[in-house]
């Protein structure tokens, strides 16, 4: 028996370490609220996600790179690749432009086998700069600034286990581009380890940063003009989001001054228990969830923690869509749409999962479509920004009008 028990441990050693770079990264069978009908969005949007962004969204295949701006807000001491954290796991935060090449394909972040990235080809940081506490919030007022309706709105992007700046940067980037987001875009990243075998690590650098992380989800909230504040969250990001906003609800505000949007959690690799205690004091209404039954990282983290993950469970079981009934969350199940063997970043690669949360987080709000954002709005107007103290190149204004992509026929929905 003990021999047994060996044995199945040396084999969930290899499995994990095969395994285990798919917990990296960080986005629904949505279970309206509770009470709802049960489905689940599965289709073959993959076999689609050959086309690119243009037969996807409506651009041009072959449309010139254009550079994307993104906030990053990081509790890394160093760059990219840095495993430490700040002093104090005080947050830096910075504007950084990606250029997204020409021809590039939904679901596909273009990147070299080796050397420095070509912003022809590939994704590329193409500028940089620092910011103060107060250059932060002046250039994300700025930003909210002039825009109307649902692009008043900011999405936070939270990354997983085993990422790098640059990783998330990227994904970001490519979300945006390919969710066709009109609003501003955050990266709030904290230091891995980059190692397989650093998962505890890396928890505990994730854990560190849920202040400089509820720091700035309530600084986003409060910025002059701004719509809602959405955030899109991957595997380990999931439960730091989760924490965060548990945190938040405790200190008297579980909707974020009135400004928390959706809340969408991709292959959450956060306890089944743990989860229901930490939506206790939200509002589930706000929570979207993509689970894939076949995601293999998250059985490996189940088998390294011994509890078994809301990212895995299964819509099509009757007593797992008895437990999605009562949590009264939106879930999106994922499983026929994996693109690899590992199966944990369906969300962000499989074109029809884009589809699901650009129509997510561009949904017109029909009580807001008027409302433009200007810098100060519902602020004091007697304490202005002094000249000068906000100047930056504004986001583009979306080709069109967001609007939510018709169903499929081959799509089912938990909660339609």
């Amino acid at each position: 028996m003990r021999l047994a028990i060996n044995q199945w441990r040396a084999g969930l050693a290899v499995l994990g370490l095969t395994l285990l770079p798919g917990l990296s990264g960080c986005t629904t069978v949505g279970m309206a609220a509770a009470g709802s009908d049960l489905g689940s969005h599965v289709s073959d949007g993959v076999a689609r996600g050959a086309s690119g962004v243009g037969g996807l969204f409506g651009g041009e295949a072959d449309a010139p790179a254009h550079s994307t701006p993104i906030f990053v807000v990081s509790t890394r001491k160093g760059g990219s690749h840095s495993t430490e954290l700040t002093p104090g796991a005080q947050a830096r935060a910075s504007l950084d432009f990606i250029s997204v090449p020409p021809g590039h394909k939904a679901g596909t972040i273009e990147k070299p086998g080796f050397g420095k990235p070509d912003p022809a080809h590939h994704f590329a940081l193409v500028g940089h700069s620092w910011l103060d506490d107060e250059d932060f919030r002046a250039q994300v007022a700025s930003q909210v600034s002039g825009r109307i309706g649902v692009n008043r709105d900011v999405l936070v992007y939270v990354h997983g286990f085993n990422t790098s700046m640059e990783e998330a940067r990227n994904r970001l980037a490519q979300i945006v581009v390919d969710g066709r987001f009109g609003g501003v875009p955050v990266l709030f990243t904290w230091p891995s380890k980059s190692a397989l075998l650093a998962y505890g690590a890396d928890k505990e650098s994730a854990t560190a940063s849920r202040d400089a992380y509820l720091k700035l989800l309530d600084e986003l909230s409060q910025t002059p003009g701004v719509g809602r504040v959405h955030i899109l969250a991957h595997s380990m990001g999931t439960w730091l989001t989760m924490e965060t906003l548990r945190e938040s609800a405790i200190s008297g505000s579980p909707d974020l001054h009135g400004k928390l949007g959706d809340v969408l959690l991709a292959s959450p690799d956060i306890d089944l228990t743990v989860f229901k205690a930490q939506l206790a004091r939200l509002d589930p209404s706000h929570f979207s969830i993509f689970v894939s039954k076949g995601d293999r990282a998250l059985q490996v983290s189940a088998g390294i923690q011994g509890d078994r993950r809301l990212g895995a469970i299964d819509p099509g079981s009757e007593k797992d869509r008895e437990m999605i009934e009562k949590l009264g969350v939106k879930v999106y199940d994922l499983s026929d749409l994996s693109t690899g063997l590992i199966g944990h970043d369906n969300y962000a690669e499989a074109p029809q999962a884009l589809r699901e949360i650009g129509a997510t987080i561009n949904a017109p709000r029909a009580s807001e479509a008027g409302e433009q954002a200007v810098i100060d709005a519902g602020a004091d107007r007697s304490v202005r920004p002094p000249p000068g103290a906000i100047a930056t190149e504004a986001l583009p204004p979306p080709d069109a009008a967001p609007q939510a992509a018709p169903a499929t026929p081959d799509a089912t929905a938990v909660g339609k």
